[in-house]
């Protein structure tokens, strides 16, 4: 139990995929202008985080290892996080259309999102077990929200105070994603 309370804390705080590994900047940048976005598309990204980490290590374990084309990985997962993207486009589009509306291109983007197709390879690369596969891809997910949820609330922030002219928008967000990763990397030594 102790191992996966470490690996959780590891990948919400210590790896976070957004802050610490850099990955999934587009839709971070994108979707934290407003909280209600960021929020949505924080739930998005952790359905198809956990979805997408469990049906690849089952492919990988089952299909692509028995079957000795483990060469065929990324072109296997890359069609997986597409196919669930796609899911999770269509029940939006039914059941919250203000959100699909919201999240706008950004949801399709969740298919390019590094940060989904980087945990799947993570959890490959790192031989974890399926429970650990399950705890990373959800943590690792939930790191992601948490700081897409922080920085939609500092940007809201930052739309009311006064920025010099080059720095405004994308460039401050930048700055301030850059602090952001600075401050979490405190908790390196936690673990």
């Amino acid at each position: 139990m102790g191992d996966y309370i470490v690996l959780a804390i590891s990948c919400i705080l210590i790896n976070n995929i957004l802050l610490a590994q850099f990955l999934g900047n587009c839709p971070f940048l994108g979707t934290s202008k407003r909280m209600d976005t960021a929020v949505g598309m924080a739930m998005a990204v952790v359905f198809v985080i956990v979805l997408a980490g469990v049906i690849t290590w089952i492919t990988e374990i089952y299909l692509l290892k028995p079957l000795d084309i483990e060469y065929l990985r990324t072109l296997s997962f890359i069609l997986i996080v597409a196919s669930l993207v796609q899911f999770v486009e269509m029940f939006l589009k039914k059941s919250i259309p203000a959100l699909y509306t919201g999240l706008g291109i950004f949801l399709p983007l969740i298919t390019t999102n590094c940060a989904v197709l980087g945990v799947c390879l993570i959890n490959i690369k790192e031989e974890y077990t399926f429970l650990e596969t399950l705890v990373s891809s959800f943590t690792y997910s939930v790191g992601y929200g948490f700081a897409l949820i922080l920085f939609a609330g500092i940007r809201e922030r930052i739309i009311l105070a006064r920025v010099l002219k080059p720095l405004q928008d994308t460039s401050i967000g930048l700055v301030t994603a850059g602090m952001i990763a600075i401050c979490f990397f405190a908790f390196i030594g936690m673990v």
